[in-house]
């Protein structure tokens, strides 16, 4: 059973940014810097649509370090007359990693997620 699961610890590179659909819902654009030792850094584009209630992405800031669990996904668009696409985390969660129960909940449900599959 193919299984597409993205986990990824890292920290803001800018301030998150809310993205208004044509059917009128918000998908809130974060960007995720990923530091490996011996790695360049890279920057993991995240698109979030189902904050929890009383969660405001808005309120975190450039440096703040974050647990993302997802997907990865390729999407495709038209833009300035041509096909482009572009490929991001479709993020099921998002945790603050100082919030370490909750971030260490997120985690044991993908890992569960993984042990099922």
């Amino acid at each position: 059973m193919p299984i597409n699961l993205a986990v990824l610890l890292g920290t803001l590179s800018k301030t998150p940014e809310p993205r208004l659909l044509a059917d009128g819902s918000t998908v809130w654009e974060l960007d995720l810097s990923i530091r490996q030792e011996g790695h360049p850094t890279a920057t993991v584009p995240v698109s979030w649509a189902t904050p929890p209630s009383g969660v405001e992405p808005g309120s975190w800031s450039s440096g703040d370090e974050l647990l993302v669990v997802g997907a990865v996904r390729r999407r495709f668009y038209r833009a300035g007359g041509a096909t482009v696409s572009r490929t991001d985390v479709l993020a099921d969660a998002v945790v603050p990693a100082r919030q370490r129960k909750r971030a260490a909940t997120v985690l044991a449900d993908a890992l569960e997620v993984l042990s099922a599959g």
